[in-house]
């Protein structure tokens, strides 16, 4: 059990407070060492909360969030409840509904020694108590808060402000009991100037009004770490029936137009696993700060601008939030140790939403792409302080929850249900994951219970044995790993090895062949010129071809393949990353850092920060120069990136 002595810590605590008192004693010590794996202070076990309703005001000037947190609770007769904060001013607590509250004692416990999961707030109650409301403010210290001036906006006149609260991060900006494991209904005034609009992940506007005051409300009960905001000068447009998407005015027109599949992608993940079950799907485009890809905010995806290639080649990041609507959102992970249960399946989900739109071809390079990837950061963890971070089911007790987003939970997850498929059949896995997301829905899942599930439902029924337990619980992949390889990547993996051996690849070759002269008999001989062109290829082909040039390439090379291809200039932010860090890595850093200092000045998303600033760690020229654009533009990253650049950098 969860803090079992936590009746007589809480008599000491209050023996001698009154209303609030900042704690630094034994006694609140003890309630660090007996969290949960779930990363939480709350305890869940005597009393959870069942609906929040928030109020907020959304103070620009000030850059802080003055709230109001109402939680109606199920109370199972304790005298206390916990909550977790972080960053977070609490102001008082009050008892009862509101119009009719009295103010209670409350108690703040001490940070945790490594300062990830905050402080215990702690509340004094009646054991029939089940409406606690927390007056409160965020701080500068409010990690999940992104406060954008208007030099960072797409307007360069209005301000904006998102949100972030995966994993742990609601915590600071809401008092919460920041579980996954804990779902709640949620509803929220919001008041914003009445020049910008305001979002949630919940029912939304389309546009913006005259007061400034917008009200929100979902219905589905959700964890802790979807409740989600965004501020800004919004605009909306629709693609009918159930999908949108949302972006600065300025940028609105391309978003429409590179996510136009979305509709498409809504039919086919229906068709696939069930009914949408949250009414609306819309992706709101952030600006560049944003610290991720996308995320899954269920209603309302949040997504980064660097998706906006012009091309369409980076709707997959779409697709796999989508899919989230089912694995991750429907049903949630009970603990971060399990977060290959949100993104394994998400993973699998997207590829197969993929491939009913795009073709097996382009769902199969996708899902190569990925492995080799994972090959790598698998590698690297091996190596390191964590190697049972291989697994799928983690141990992250007393660690950082971000420790297992790991491409290990992603793409391992995907490929332990692919070998599954080629194990069972097709037809088997999707019969077995339509009545998973069915029995499931609405509430959170662990590996053992999906362990019991997958026996009973998949295997015994089908008379299959199949090895579950080394996938979940053992390190690395198995040798029964399904095996995709692509002709398309095997091509441009031949192409990149011609290149480094020195042939001119892509130098122009001329030749002469005999067609026929429109409308008569007689064929006249023509000059063809062949020569490679970079759109012959899409996005992810010439990433195998940057990824398998020659260890010993030399500068030179590369800047022929870049004045041939402009690697370098492309609006591409995935090759743009390759292609920078292999420069970096050969030695070609004092040419390209004007690309490079214009590229991750501007670009907040961390899975592009992170290689480039690694590479420039390894050379202390580099990286002394790297420390100095970092000081330049660190207050153009959302705190996620800047923590993980400043620990590269230190």
């Amino acid at each position: 059990m969860k803090l079992l002595f936590f009746s007589l810590c809480f008599l000491i605590l209050f023996s001698s407070c009154r209303n609030r008192k900042e704690s630094n004693n034994s006694s609140t010590d003890s309630l660090v060492e007996s969290n949960y794996n779930d990363h939480s202070y709350s305890n869940l076990d005597s009393i959870n909360t069942t609906h929040l309703d928030l109020e907020l005001d959304v103070d620009f000037n000030n850059q802080t969030i003055y709230g109001i947190a109402r939680h109606t609770m199920n109370n199972k007769g304790t005298g206390s409840a916990i909550f977790d904060i972080k960053g977070l001013q609490i102001k008082k607590v009050t008892l009862g509904p509101k119009g009719n509250e009295r103010e209670t004692d409350f108690m703040i416990g001490k940070m945790d020694a490594d300062s990830i999961l905050g402080q215990p707030l702690i509340v004094s109650i009646s054991k029939k108590t089940n409406q606690v409301n927390i007056y409160y403010q965020t701080t500068k210290a409010s990690e999940a808060l992104d406060w954008l001036d208007t030099a960072m906006t797409s307007s360069k006149t209005k301000p904006f402000l998102y949100t972030q609260g995966q994993a742990i991060l609601t915590r600071t900006w809401i008092p919460v009991q920041d579980s996954p494991s804990n779902r709640f209904t949620y509803a929220a005034q919001v008041k914003v100037p009445n020049d910008l609009l305001a979002l949630m992940s919940a029912k939304n506007p389309s546009k913006k009004n005259t007061t400034g005051i917008y009200n929100f409300t979902m219905e589905k009960a959700i964890p802790s770490y979807l409740i989600a905001l965004a501020v800004g000068d919004i605009a909306y447009h629709s693609y009918g029936g159930n999908t949108g998407v949302y972006a600065e005015k300025e940028l609105i027109d391309a978003c429409a137009e590179e996510f136009d599949a979305l509709p498409k992608m809504m039919d086919a993940a229906s068709k696939l696993y069930g009914k949408y079950q949250w009414g609306q799907y819309d992706v709101l485009v952030l600006p560049y700060s944003f610290p991720f890809g996308g995320m899954e905010n269920p209603r309302l995806t949040f997504a980064n601008p660097t998706l906006l290639t012009g091309d369409k080649s980076l709707v997959s990041v779409i697709a796999h939030e989508l899919a989230h609507s089912w694995s991750g959102n429907l049903v949630t992970n009970n603990s971060w140790d399990d977060f290959w249960l949100n993104e394994g399946f998400t993973v699998y989900f997207e590829e197969r939403i993929m491939e009913e739109i795009y073709g097996k071809e382009v769902a199969d390079i996708l899902a190569e792409i990925e492995f080799f990837e994972m090959q790598q950061e698998m590698k690297e963890i091996s190596s390191g302080d964590h190697p049972e971070d291989t697994k799928l089911h983690l141990k992250l007790k007393n660690r950082n929850p971000d420790d297992g987003m790991t491409q290990i939970a992603y793409v391992k997850g995907a490929f332990f249900l692919k070998t599954l498929e080629a194990k069972v059949g097709r037809a088997q896995l999707d019969e077995f994951l339509n009545s998973y997301f069915e029995s499931f829905k609405f509430k959170t899942i662990n590996s053992k219970q999906f362990e019991s599930i997958l026996q009973e439902r998949l295997l015994d029924p089908n008379k299959i044995k199949f090895n579950y337990k080394e996938w979940i619980y053992e390190e690395g992949l198995p040798k029964n790993c399904v095996k995709i390889v692509s002709k398309r990547l095997q091509n441009m993996t031949e192409l990149a090895q011609n290149f480094s051996a020195g042939q001119p690849v892509f130098e122009p070759k001329i030749h002469y062949e005999y067609q026929k002269i429109k409308g008569k008999r007689k064929k006249k001989k023509v000059k063809v010129v062949d020569q490679i062109k970079r759109d012959d290829f899409i996005v992810q082909e010439w990433q195998v071809f940057i990824r398998n040039l020659d260890d010993n390439i030399t500068i030179d090379q590369l800047n022929k393949a870049d004045n041939a291809m402009h690697f370098s200039s492309w609006n591409n932010s995935e090759i743009l990353t390759e292609w920078l860090v292999l420069n970096i890595q050969k030695g070609n850093t004092t040419k390209l850092r004007p690309e490079i200092k214009k590229f991750i000045s501007k670009v907040g998303r961390r899975k592009y920060l992170m290689p480039i600033y690694r590479a420039l760690s390894i050379n202390p020229a580099d990286k002394k120069w790297a420390k100095e654009v970092f000081e330049g533009c660190k207050s153009n990253y959302h705190a996620v990136s800047k923590n993980s650049i400043a620990e590269v950098l230190k």
